[in-house]
């Protein structure tokens, strides 16, 4: 088994040398598991599971427009500002996914969740902390060509493609509290499908 040491890397130590990119594989079950979800990080959860060693870099945290998928699913205008936290994971120090969390601004705009760096002891723990409850979620799975920013940032090779999943997650109210975009370049990817039963959260 390979280490299982979690790196976080901030934003500041990004860049440094070229990397000789080994050929890396990351399961990420569908749906997402509820053990795994309750973890402090949905990716370091899977990949320690697998005996990968994970790293993290946070890329950006702020207001952004919603494209029109995440609209629909946080019910905005597409083009709104919502909050979006957004990181780059890393699979033995490979680029294999970029993650984002988006938040309508009327319900997070203001909170703790805007705040840059990592959300302690969980991004959970912090949508709870605000008085949300899960209700439950809807998850969907899309492979499509990379955008550039994709393609330079997961360092992907001439015609790779990569697979979109996006993941809503609605309070016991019906309100929409968390929708997490994730980027998988497709070729370091594995995509399990398993029925979840118990009990379920964010």
């Amino acid at each position: 088994m390979r280490g299982q040491g979690f790196v976080d890397i901030d934003a500041a130590q990004a860049g440094g040398g070229a990397i000789a990119e080994p050929r890396v594989v990351v399961r990420r079950t569908l749906p997402t598991e509820p053990a795994v979800r309750a973890a402090a990080s949905l990716f370091v959860a899977e990949a320690e599971r697998q005996g990968i060693r994970p790293g993290r870099r946070m890329l950006q945290v702020g207001p952004e427009p919603a494209s029109a998928r995440i609209a629909e699913a946080l019910r905005v205008d597409p083009g709104q500002d919502v909050l979006a936290r957004r990181k780059l994971l890393l699979a033995d120090g490979v680029p294999v996914r970029i993650a984002t969390s988006y938040f309508r601004l009327d319900l997070f705009g203001g909170t703790p969740l805007g705040a840059p760096g990592f959300i302690r002891p969980s991004l959970q723990a912090g949508i709870e902390a605000l008085g949300h409850r899960f209700g439950h979620a809807e998850e969907e799975l899309l492979a499509r060509r990379p955008t550039g920013f994709e393609r330079e940032t997961l360092r992907l090779d001439p015609g790779e493609w990569i697979v979109q999943i996006v993941r809503a997650a609605y309070a016991t109210d019906g309100t929409p509290v968390h929708v997490l975009e994730t980027i998988c370049a497709a070729s370091r990817h594995v995509f399990p499908i398993s029925q979840v039963t118990g009990a379920d959260e964010f």
